[in-house]
């Protein structure tokens, strides 16, 4: 078979590594070296509050380019500096793909992107300015209206979001798929370091410690529970958190930091089953849930019309809950530490789901055909 074409990849995104290392920031990763094969070669675009000291930097093989940030908004990084530098990111590729919502890169794609093929990888509403939503949804509309396709990660997601379904005519689905072998297999060491730490067959969390994760419904349903967890991550609400547990007198309950891949995935080979309780919309997918189904561990979410629940399948792979009920949640718990057998069978189950749906070579065949398929649909029309 003759490789594919090259073809250049330029993705638009507010931040990225080395700056922060969020889910999106991983997904975006994810599908430049899942594409790279195919004969796609990818680059980022991004602001930095350090870009005045490095303005090129390299990520896993990708050439990242940073403009500096001079001011942010509600979360909304800007920068005078970066639309030069845009213009000359946009000469180099074939096609942009945008991660939304940053409405800065709505700014910059239509002041100097709409001449090349584009696309927006749709990963959330925005939840939370909902007055700011008001100032900021003509550039919204301006912007989605301009670009040629839309990819939800979830049909959970592309049917309950309002801005989706407005524009499904242009929506196609790609689920967001991960890349087994760049994750470190479980190291003898790290598993007694960990197992004499922590114990094992605890429930885990791993994630950023944000407002919408529900940890706190979490720690409120440990109340009355004599069962382990293990929290891995840092962030905003880490003290707050910290403090209930200590409030609420919760012993087995460990706070575990922000950990690397190796001692992550040691804590993933530990781990009974990874519960997962964020309850809003802000939690658009759970990268998280895809690590688990890899490692054949069963899931417990909640229900918030998002691809947590695409994921995680009730009864089948994991259990699903209610938003922001801290007694389902515990029930759940209980059920899946009573039935180790029902608990394996979950485990198993989502495994399999993991290599039909959510690997990065599926996901990475699909990003290079919608690339390729706009390419011609652009050059036709020229």
């Amino acid at each position: 078979m003759m490789p594919s074409p090259k073809l250049r990849v330029l993705h638009v995104y507010k931040t990225y590594y080395p700056d922060t290392f969020g889910g999106i920031e991983q997904v975006i990763r994810q599908i430049a070296l899942s594409t790279m094969p195919l004969g796609v070669e990818s680059r980022v675009f991004t602001l930095s509050t350090n870009a005045r000291q490095q303005r090129v930097v390299h990520d896993s093989g990708l050439k990242v380019i940073r403009a500096p940030v001079t001011v942010e908004i509600a979360s909304n990084a800007m920068s005078l500096q970066a639309i030069h530098s845009f213009r000359q990111a946009v000469e180099w590729a074939d096609v942009l793909q945008y991660h939304f919502p940053w409405p800065f890169g709505d700014v910059l794609h239509l002041l100097a992107g709409k001449n090349k093929p584009a696309l927006v990888t749709y990963h959330s509403d925005i939840v939370r300015q909902k007055a700011l939503m008001h100032v900021y949804r003509p550039l919204m509309t301006r912007f989605l209206s301009s670009i040629q396709a839309i990819v939800a990660t979830s049909p959970n997601y592309a049917q309950s979001s309002d801005t989706l379904q407005r524009l499904k005519d242009r929506v196609s689905m790609i689920p967001i798929g991960i890349d087994e072998t760049s994750f470190p297999p479980p190291d003898s060491v790290l598993l007694d370091s960990w197992r004499e730490r922590v114990g094992e067959g605890f429930f885990l969390f791993i994630g950023v410690l944000r407002y919408y994760k529900g940890l706190h419904i979490l720690l409120e349903a440990m109340r009355d529970a004599d069962l382990p967890l293990v929290i891995v991550g840092k962030g905003p609400e880490e003290g707050e958190l910290q403090a209930l547990a200590r409030t609420l007198k919760l012993r087995r309950v460990v706070f575990a930091g922000a950990v690397p891949d190796d001692d992550k995935m040691a804590l993933l080979a530990l781990s009974q089953a990874v519960v997962f309780p964020s309850h809003l919309r802000s939690e658009a997918y759970g990268v998280t849930l895809v690590e688990a189904a890899m490692c054949g561990k069963p899931m417990i979410t909640a229900e918030i019309g998002t691809g947590t629940s695409f994921v995680n399948l009730n009864n089948e792979t994991g259990l699903v809950v209610p938003p922001a009920d801290s007694a389902a949640l515990l029930k759940a718990m209980t059920q899946l530490e009573a039935d180790p057998e029902r608990t394996a069978e979950m485990g198993f189950n989502a495994r399999r789901r993991f290599e039909a749906l959510f690997t990065a070579d599926r996901m990475g065949r699909d990003y290079d055909a919608l690339y390729r398929r706009l390419r011609k649909e652009m050059a036709k029309a020229a």
